[in-house]
Formats: C-alpha cells, sequence, structure tokens
C-alpha cells in the first residue's frame, strides 16, 4: 500500500451528505421511518443492524433507487431530494451496491474502462492497480472467472473510477475470506487517508470498528443508536443484542 498524507478537512466544510426526516418506501411498503444523519468531509460513518433493518434501502434512497421518499436529501450542500440515479451520480456519489454489480462476460480491465467519468478526479488505471494488485494480475481475466472477492474489489474501482468522492457501500466484507476481507480493510483505510467520505453498511461490526469514525445502530427502518468508538466499546453488550451477535 502507497503512503499517503492524513487527510484533514477544511473548517467549516459544508457536510458531504445530510439526510433529514428520511421516509421511504417500495410499493406500499414504508422502510424508513424518519433518517437523519449527516457526513462531514473525509469521514467514515457505519450503519450497523441486523438483515431487513433498513441499511441497505438508506443507501438506495440517497442514490434515488427506492420507489418513494419524503424527507430530505443534500450532496454538499445542495439538494438531491428525488433526483434521479444518474443525476446523483453527477454530483460526485458512487454506490457499491451487496449484489457487485460488474458484467460478467467483460474482462477485469474493460470493466475499469467502462464507466464513464461522473466527475473531475475518476482515479486512473494505473493508480487503481497499484491500490489492488489482485486486479493488475487479473486485468484480461473474465468476470466470471474472478473470485467473490476479487470482483469486490473490482466493483468499488468502478466507482473510484468515476470520480465519486462520497462512497457508499453495501456489505463489503460479507462472505469473504478473511484475508479478502484483510484487503479490503486496508483498501477503506487508505480512501480515507485520501479524503473520501464512505457510508458503510457493516452487519460485522468487527470489520467496522477500527474503520468507523462514528457508528449508527439501525433497527425497522430508524436509528436507535449513535455513538463513537469508544461509545461503540464501552456499550459492546448492548450493540450485540440489538444485531443478534
Amino acid at each position: 500500500m502507497m503512503a499517503t498524507a492524513e487527510f484533514t478537512a477544511p473548517e467549516n466544510a459544508a457536510d458531504v451528505l445530510t439526510v433529514d426526516s428520511l421516509h421511504a418506501w417500495y410499493g406500499e411498503s414504508h422502510v424508513l421511518h424518519g433518517m437523519s444523519f449527516s457526513l462531514h468531509p473525509g469521514e467514515v460513518v457505519a450503519l450497523l443492524g441486523r438483515n431487513g433493518s433498513g441499511r441497505t434501502t438508506t443507501l438506495r434512497a440517497v442514490m434515488g433507487l427506492t420507489d418513494r421518499t419524503e424527507g430530505e436529501i443534500r450532496i454538499g450542500g445542495r439538494n438531491a431530494t428525488r433526483l434521479p440515479p444518474h443525476l446523483i451520480a453527477r454530483m460526485g456519489v458512487g454506490y457499491c451496491p451487496e449484489e457487485r454489480a460488474i458484467f460478467a462476460s467483460l474482462s477485469c480491465e474493460e470493466n475499469l474502462l467502462l464507466p464513464p467519468r461522473q466527475t473531475d478526479g475518476g482515479m486512473p488505471l494505473d493508480e487503481i492497480y497499484a491500490l489492488l494488485p489482485n486486479l493488475a494480475e487479473r486485468r484480461h481475466t473474465p468476470g466470471t472467472r474472478l473470485s467473490g472477492g476479487e470482483q469486490q474489489m473490482l466493483a468499488i474501482a468502478r466507482i473510484l473510477r468515476t470520480g465519486a468522492r462520497l462512497l457508499l457501500l453495501d456489505e463489503i466484507s460479507e462472505g469473504l475470506a478473511p484475508v479478502i476481507v484483510d484487503r479490503l480493510f486496508d483498501l477503506v483505510v487508505e480512501l480515507k487517508s485520501r479524503g473520501y467520505t464512505i457510508l458503510l453498511v457493516e452487519q460485522n461490526k468487527y470489520f467496522a470498528a477500527p474503520l468507523a469514525d462514528r457508528f449508527l445502530v439501525v433497527e425497522r427502518g430508524t436509528i436507535v443508536m449513535r455513538m463513537t468508538a469508544d461509545e461503540l466499546e464501552a456499550q459492546a453488550d448492548l450493540v450485540d443484542r440489538t444485531l443478534g451477535v
């Protein structure tokens, strides 16, 4: 991993993401019930919760991928409420869904060449390969022959290519071998050091705990606990009971 200087947000910088009283629906199903939180520049915030708690729906609502929303979403101080996904992407937001969304019939490198650059500052291929040497080794391999961990790396690399600076990452450690989880952990640390702002959905508290600056515990579509890393450790038993650990 290449060394980089630690990112420091400028004073009085606007919040990168502000979610205020957010409700969201799929059809008639009311999933989110008044979610409110914000992300500061260069911050990693983890949404913890059980499956079905509303964490993924929160990411999808920010990206304009739910059937209906109420409340307000602001990105970099600009109103993004109910904008279509392609306009959200142009505001510098990258979404890595749990299902990874790579093109299986294309090679690793073709996947990386495909995403349009939505904003200035998309990461060059050589920099992607320096961050994720596994992808450099597998650049000519079709997506169908990549391991689950390599597919996850490729999915994240694709959004880095777009120039996004706010990353919405959904369960990136789920079901992967420990050695791959460690590499993804190092990647998030590196991205944070470069000033990326990250909203991380995780059920694995032990993956998220050393990474995040703040933790939001979600239950039944609302935030039931807000805490720092120190508070997470001090209230570990309560958090574990809420998460069903």
